[in-house]
């Protein structure tokens, strides 16, 4: 057998034997953890906090703003926000201010 395939093997063996001592230690952390929360009645909040998702849903609600603009032909609205619609475009923007 030549250097190179015994020193394949041995990556090989230690590939096997790093995969079954992970496998084992990972168990055991997450018995650990099991444990812990059991113990002190945690919730997957508690452990790891708000998601990003929850934060954003918690910025998005409530925050509706009321339109600035009307096409009095249509009866359609703009807020201001964002692109403008086509039927603004080119326009003065004063003639179809909504009045507050």
């Amino acid at each position: 057998m030549s250097k190179l395939q015994e020193l394949i093997a041995q990556r090989e063996a230690l590939d096997k034997q790093i995969a079954e001592t992970r496998k084992n230690e990972l168990r055991e952390a997450i018995r650990t953890v099991q444990a812990l929360v059991a113990e002190f009645d945690l919730t997957s909040a508690d452990v790891f906090g708000t998601t990003r998702s929850d934060k954003k849903a918690d910025k998005r609600t409530g925050r509706k703003v009321a339109p600035k603009y009307r096409d009095p032909a249509t009866g359609k609205t703009w807020t201001g926000r964002g692109r403008a619609p086509t039927w603004l475009e080119g326009k003065d923007k004063e003639k179809f201010l909504i009045a507050a």
